[in-house]
């Protein structure tokens, strides 16, 4: 006689029942795993974007680039209260722009994990359009503490230079906890969402570390 081998329906349905169970225990973890292979890039980036600069400063007399980021091209209405420094920015360059020849790649421009802003996240309820990416829009990623530039610091104007954020993440969704800020936020919801936001941050001694919400605005606190 023969003897028919196979599964039955019930050992079947147990398969695909641990199947599913597994599958819902390890994509989080894959998940996790991945955007932490993204941070670890994007640190990598401000990392060689740190070496760029001090190859820069070699050649300028320790100076930083007089250079801008998006946000002051975009918005400049930021610097209102400084009109000054707001009368320089039609004429500056952007800070990828005059590190370019410092570097290996502009991709060190890019994080991975970009996918874009609606609003800036330190300058409420001002926004940034940044769609797909804030790369692919304005060339990088990452925003300039731009009075750096404005007053034409050198690292050893700082009075604390571990401890001046320099270049960081456009948003602090990016990597942490929450969506991105949106256009008709309002304020309750902006405190709420930022609490779980981390910044990949370059400093004035060109290290770089990831900072919360509440450490980068201690950073910005830090006066120059």
């Amino acid at each position: 006689m023969k003897r028919w081998l196979g599964f039955t329906l019930i050992e079947l349905l147990v398969v695909i029942a641990i199947l599913s169970l597994l599958a819902t225990l390890l994509f989080p973890v894959f998940a996790r795993a991945k955007a932490s292979a993204k941070q670890s890039a994007c640190l990598t980036n401000l990392k060689q974007i740190g070496a760029s600069l001090s190859l820069y400063m070699g050649d300028y007399d320790d100076v930083f680039p007089h250079a801008l980021d998006a946000s002051d091209k975009v918005c400049p209405q930021i610097w209102d209260a400084h009109p000054e420094f707001q009368a320089r920015i039609p004429t500056m360059p952007m800070l990828q722009e005059v590190l370019e020849p410092y570097l290996k790649s502009k991709e060190s421009f890019r994080c991975p994990s970009d996918t874009g802003i609606d609003m800036l996240d330190f300058n409420y309820p001002i926004t940034l359009p940044s769609e797909p990416s804030t790369y692919n829009l304005y060339g990088s990623s990452y925003l300039f503490r731009t009075e750096i530039a404005f007053r034409q610091y050198t690292q050893s104007t700082f009075r604390l230079p571990a401890e001046v954020n320099v270049f960081f993440d456009a948003s602090g969704s990016w990597h942490g906890n929450g969506r991105k800020l949106h256009y008709d936020d309002d304020f309750e919801t902006y405190l709420r969402l930022t609490r779980g936001y981390k910044y990949n941050t370059l400093f004035g001694d060109l290290h770089a570390k990831s900072l919360s919400f509440g450490g980068l605005e201690r950073a910005w606190a830090i006066e120059l």
